[in-house]
């Protein structure tokens, strides 16, 4: 039963979650942000706030999402809430230290942190976000079995740095094969393990069974994997009009995408994108004619297959969940990351 209309971009279709099936909840949020922001006020620019102003928010969805599947239309806790904040907060930290690491001039459009202050600020800054995220899961405890989600909250962070640490170091001189299963991890620690805390946290502060809990977050590091697939898939695909970057970008700063691998194995170590992705010299022309080449190979649909694969297998999981919107929109999220088209 799909209740999102997947023909529509991914902020339309967010939009009609919280405006549809969230409308209670987002005041709150909104004033759970304020409140965790105020602390804060004299350290941030107006730039800085706009960061969670202009997010789609799909983190914080997926959660409330998850707390409502079990929880039901009834009035959530406040402490759902809090944690579906500090989830954002923790998000906007790993966006502002990936601009620090990528030398990102921009972030959704406007100016980034580092761009604008500099990387020293941009890093207290970051931290000052990281540490109120933290802060703010603490504050949802008020029961021993919300204990474990402090250390699952620690957990996911420690494994969001060490993929961005894997991602830095990976050897692109090893065999494709090899590549691909350092993309797995890297991408499950990168990616996924937000979205898995976003929803396993979802259904823990609704108060929900532990079982039930593990689940939603198998759940959400399947979504998590198909997005970041997806977006290596928009990488090649789309221009700076649709992706907010140019085009190709992975290729340029040699990073192991999953479809730049398939290439690299359909192809070669001899090819043009092999060669670049070793280093090797290569001109502007010869860039956009691999680009091309690989947006018409094989690699890029087994990329693509692999994505659905994973959103079809986040759907199976939600099945023992009882039916119902919250569900049915926690699936149509899902099946529209990868619906989107490239």
């Amino acid at each position: 039963m799909l209740i999102l209309d997947t023909n529509s971009p991914a902020e339309n279709v967010l939009g009609g979650v919280w405006t549809n099936l969230l409308a209670d909840d987002e005041p709150r949020f909104e004033a759970f942000l304020e409140q965790a922001l105020a602390p804060q006020q004299e350290y941030l620019t107006d730039g800085e706030r706009a960061l969670y102003q202009h997010g789609k928010r799909l983190r914080p969805a997926v959660l409330l999402l998850a707390a409502r599947m079990v929880h039901g239309p009834a009035p959530l806790p406040d402490k759902v809430l809090q944690g579906a904040v500090s989830l954002e907060m923790l998000h906007v930290a790993t966006l502002i230290h990936d601009d620090i690491v990528d030398g990102a001039a921009l972030r959704r459009g406007l100016p980034s942190v580092n761009a604008a202050r500099g990387t020293e600020a941009a890093v207290l800054v970051g931290d000052l976000q990281f540490v109120q995220a933290i802060r703010g899961f603490v504050g949802t405890i008020d029961r021993d079995s919300d204990m474990g989600l402090v250390e699952l909250v620690l957990d996911t962070a420690f494994q969001i740095g060490c993929g961005e640490l894997d991602e830095l170091r990976t050897d692109l001189s090893q065999d494709p094969e090899l590549l691909a299963r350092t993309y797995w991890r890297t991408a499950d620690r990168k990616t996924a393990a937000l979205f898995g805390l976003a929803a396993e946290a979802g259904v823990t502060l609704a108060d929900g069974r532990s079982g039930d809990a593990r689940r939603a977050g198998f759940y959400g590091r399947r979504l998590g994997r198909a997005l970041q697939v997806m977006d290596d898939l928009f990488d090649l695909a789309q221009d700076e009009s649709g992706s907010g970057k140019p085009r190709g970008m992975d290729l340029l700063r040699r990073r192991a995408s999953l479809p730049l691998i398939y290439a690299m194995q359909e192809w070669g170590p001899d090819h043009t994108v092999s060669r670049i992705m070793r280093g090797e010299a290569t001109d502007p022309a010869a860039l956009e004619r691999t680009l091309a080449e690989v947006r018409g190979g094989t690699g890029f649909s087994r990329a693509y297959t692999d994505a659905r694969g994973q959103a079809l297998e986040a759907v199976e999981l939600l099945r023992p969940f009882p039916a119902g919107r919250y569900r049915y929109a926690l699936e149509d999220l899902a099946l529209h990351v990868v619906d989107r088209g490239v």
